[in-house]
């Protein structure tokens, strides 16, 4: 697994894979800054947000779908450096100083993003799932810490999603219904049995779900009966987010967070973005639809 760039993030974090435009794009959330890497060129390209964003995906109808700290945005980043940004919902936090954390569009083009409190040392359950489709901003689910590594099985009937806390560690499977309902929530993977805490993830083409072991410098596979399959070691202690790319989508991209203080021999690395070849392919990411 190597760096794609010399760029080095705070919190790297929501690689998206864009199969027209064949870039991938990701956010560093503490730092806000939208990146877009062309690995025909290798170039990388940076724009400000105005707020610390979450979570991103595409929009059909060109540019980003961004979850930050006060809604929803549509981001249209332009070549020249400059940013097209507005603000299209507004959401009503249950507590101070909250944001988006991780999210992802599900296989039917609806957007979904779960909130947190910025200060995790409170361990305040205020975080919400929310669903953002033609109906509008909704919460769906609430109670969670951190949460996290959300992602739906290549048929779109089982939603997947942790919460990354350490005093929580769990990734839980749920049913969707074409309504986009998730129901019959049940443990998939108890994280306290494994490396790492559990955060960003990924659902390959034969279902099984890639997550990020924070503090573990992994990347563990997860069959869909909840088996670990294997794990990829990521050179930093702190991968945050898993996305597959490249032509043939066979490329893993893997974002991190560099720690206040990263360990001398990952002083270079932490932040980086990486990409490696695992020997699985995934699936194209639905851009947003309402």
């Amino acid at each position: 697994m190597k760096p794609v760039s010399d760029l080095r993030d705070q919190v790297g974090e929501s690689p998206v894979w864009s199969p027209a435009e064949q870039v991938l794009w990701w956010v560093d959330i503490d730092g806000r800054w939208l990146h877009r890497h062309h690995p025909a060129t290798a170039r990388t390209q940076s724009w400000a947000t105005p707020e610390r964003t979450g979570c991103i995906a595409l929009h059909a109808q060109g540019g980003l779908l961004a979850a930050m700290e006060t809604g929803l945005w549509r981001l249209q980043p332009q070549d020249d450096g400059t940013m097209d940004t507005a603000r299209i919902e507004v959401v009503e936090h249950a507590h101070e100083n909250m944001r988006f954390n991780d999210g992802r569009t599900d296989r039917a083009g609806r957007f979904w993003a779960g909130t947190m409190v910025r200060d995790m040392s409170l361990a305040s359950d205020a975080g919400a799932l929310y669903r953002y489709d033609g109906r509008g901003l909704v919460k769906v689910l609430q109670g969670f810490i951190t949460p996290n590594g959300l992602g739906f099985s290549p048929d779109n009937r089982t939603m997947y999603l942790s919460d990354s806390h350490p005093s929580v560690q769990k990734v839980w499977a749920f049913d969707l219904d074409e309504d986009g309902t998730p129901s019959n929530r049940r443990e998939f993977i108890d994280f306290t049995q494994h490396p790492g805490r559990p955060d960003g993830a990924a659902v390959d083409a034969e279902g099984a779900y890639w997550i990020c072991a924070n503090d573990a410098g992994l990347v563990h596979r997860f069959l869909p009966d909840g088996r670990l399959d294997r794990s990829i070691a990521v050179p930093v202690a702190k991968p945050a987010m898993c996305a597959f790319g490249g032509a043939a989508l066979d490329e893993l991209y893997v974002t991190s967070i560099r720690p206040a203080t990263p360990p001398p021999e990952q002083a270079t690395l932490a932040g980086a973005l990486f990409v490696d070849r695992p020997g699985a392919k995934g699936l194209p990411e639905a851009p947003y639809r309402a």
